[in-house]
């Protein structure tokens, strides 16, 4: 077991030589006392010595025992995991610009809180992350290549406009490709292709195009994970020619989607959770856990304690702490 960058044995093994020099400390100390009393004459002795400074001299003998802890864990190399943020990945985010996300029952309409929230996305990824941008309704169109340019990803989110249908296998399709036309761009490296993420915002059931489940079955085989956000409340409505129609999200389809591919699902019913959705997402992909060295600042606090045990010496004996 871990504890910290540590063992459990190597932990026992530090606190047995820490309890080692403080037994061996209160045992000279004790010894010293019993040599005094046994060939000292204490009458003489208390009227030439000066007082003792009683408690206050153990405190230089316990900021050194503190020291040596502090810089023996330091210089056992403890490590920590840390959020460290990714420089080699890729993602395409793929919005469903249907007729559907006009809907009204978020507030303002479902594209207008997409919208802000794919922005706020964006914005939060690493800047070494390439992030393409691609919308669909019943045609899918990659409105930005895979790139570390986030202006260009932000305005094209911007000017994102509405129209019929939802083909959301040819969205998956289209964003796969754009994922293996950057691999070829970047074939020929040591590392090889740099691990892809498909993030797919939709609120709606497919109705024109290729099977999605296909699609997304293919994206599991060639391991890239469709993250999907099924957006909206099952009581959205439209205004078709005067008429409200009903467009509930479709939960089930979006979520065997991600299930297929070993992504994961999730529902948003509001700007709030699809503003935490975006959050949890900025965090899964553009940062990963890695243990790190903290050795510094153990060493450097026991530095200070060692000079602080040093400066108690003179002050208290006149002398360094031994």
């Amino acid at each position: 077991m871990a504890l910290g960058g540590f063992s459990a044995p190597g932990w026992f093994g530090l606190l047995g030589v820490v309890a080692a020099v403080v037994v061996g400390y209160v045992w000279a100390h004790r010894r010293a006392r019993r040599y005094l009393l046994r060939f000292a004459n204490l009458e003489l002795l208390e009227r030439v010595a000066p007082r003792r400074p009683g408690w206050p001299r153990h405190i230089p003998a316990v900021l050194l025992i503190m020291a040596l802890l502090l810089l023996t864990l330091g210089l056992a190399g403890p490590t920590a995991n840390a959020q460290v943020p990714r420089n080699r990945a890729v993602v395409m985010l793929v919005i469903d610009v249907s007729l559907s996300m006009n809907s009204t029952d978020v507030s303002p309409t479902r594209i207008a809180a997409a919208k802000d929230a794919a922005t706020s996305f964006v914005r939060g990824l690493p800047a070494g992350i390439n992030l393409g941008v691609e919308s669909f309704a019943g045609t899918a169109t990659v409105l930005v290549s895979p790139s570390t340019d986030r202006a260009q990803a932000v305005q094209a989110i911007s000017h994102l406009t509405l129209a019929e249908s939802t083909a959301t296998g040819e969205a998956l399709a289209a964003a796969l490709a754009s994922i293996g036309a950057l691999n070829q761009l970047i074939v020929g490296q040591d590392q090889g292709p740099p691990p892809a993420r498909i993030v797919l915002m939709s609120d709606g059931k497919q109705n024109v195009g290729r099977d999605e489940f296909e699609v997304a079955a293919q994206a599991g085989a060639a391991h890239i994970p469709i993250s999907t956000i099924s957006f909206g409340t099952p009581y959205g409505t439209v205004d078709i020619q005067g008429e409200q129609a009903p467009v509930p999200v479709d939960d089930d389809s979006l979520a065997r989607v991600a299930q297929l591919s070993g992504g994961e699902f999730y529902p948003a019913q509001s700007n709030q959770q699809i503003h935490q959705v975006y959050d949890t997402l900025d965090q899964q992909i553009g940062y990963q856990t890695v243990r790190k060295d903290v050795s510094k600042p153990w060493i450097i606090l026991g530095t200070l304690i060692c000079l602080a045990a040093a400066g108690a010496g003179l002050l208290t004996s006149q002398r360094l702490p031994a």
